[in-house]
């Protein structure tokens, strides 16, 4: 079993996946935060890949990219982070999300080659459809690791086979029809959506943007197999950034990690 699958496998309640943007403040800093966070309660961790045109991102997300680009972050620095985690940390799952257009000019075959040699578990590439996506999959699989694949509110019963064939470790419900960041789910609306995709998948659900707080946390996990939160720890790592961000980041997640116990 993989790590993504061992930790679905051995919870008996939704999983905390958290968001962090490599590089921001600086690659050190998030690296920091991102071997605090398992301990603070976090199950899977989502390191951004920084990119200069993320257009399924809100302005939180976005200027964390431009801050780890300014401060001198790129692709080898970012799988660096993961490699320095993985001294530490075997057991904690590691996702990639970004964009294609950096994995694209790293390279495919030699970013998966990278990108499994420091430990990376699964990819979330926001913008490759899987119409466009043969090459990927293949490379992918060749090294182990999942491409995990995104659905929202208007994928419909006739879209679905296709975003699931060939999805891998576990989905992310986008639960707004917006950027990251944006307005809290209607759970009217999704939690129909959510039912009919588990008649078709194995796949644990994992329903993100939009959640914030620790209460939204405990009610998208009453629906979901997880819940995903980003630009509020981002949010939280800009606020604390000239005092304490490892600190300020621990004793959110386990606000979050709490309400979903």
């Amino acid at each position: 079993m993989s790590r993504i699958e061992q930790t679905f496998a051995a919870l008996k309640r939704p999983a905390l996946i958290t968001f962090i943007m490599a590089g921001d403040p600086d690659s050190r800093t998030s690296l920091a935060i991102m071997k605090a966070l398992p301990e603070a309660g976090a199950d899977i961790i989502e390191l951004g890949m920084p990119f200069t045109d993320p257009m399924a991102d809100g302005p939180t997300i976005q200027l964390a990219g431009i801050r780890a680009l300014e401060a001198g972050q790129t692709m080898k620095r970012t799988l660096h982070i993961v490699k320095h985690f993985r001294e530490t940390n075997d057991k904690t799952p590691v996702v990639l999300m970004g964009y294609f257009n950096p994995v694209f000019q790293y390279g495919l075959e030699q970013f998966m080659h990278d990108a499994s040699a420091a430990g990376v578990d699964g990819l979330i590439l926001v913008d490759l459809p899987p119409e466009e996506s043969t090459e990927t999959i293949a490379a992918a699989k060749e090294k182990n690791i999942d491409i995990i694949r995104l659905l929202t509110p208007t994928t419909d019963e006739a879209r679905l086979p296709h975003v699931l064939k060939d999805a891998g470790g576990f989905l992310y419900y986008v639960s707004v029809a917006g950027v990251t960041g944006s307005a809290s789910a209607d759970l009217g609306t999704i939690t129909p959506h959510i039912a009919q995709i588990k008649k078709l998948t194995n796949l644990p659900i994992a329903i993100g943007f939009g959640i914030k707080t620790p209460a939204d946390a405990a009610a998208m996990g009453k629906i979901g197999d997880a819940i995903v939160v980003g630009s509020a720890i981002i949010n939280n790592i800009f606020e604390n950034a000239d005092k304490n961000p490892v600190s300020a980041v621990e004793m959110q997640v386990r606000s979050l990690a709490d309400a979903l116990r």
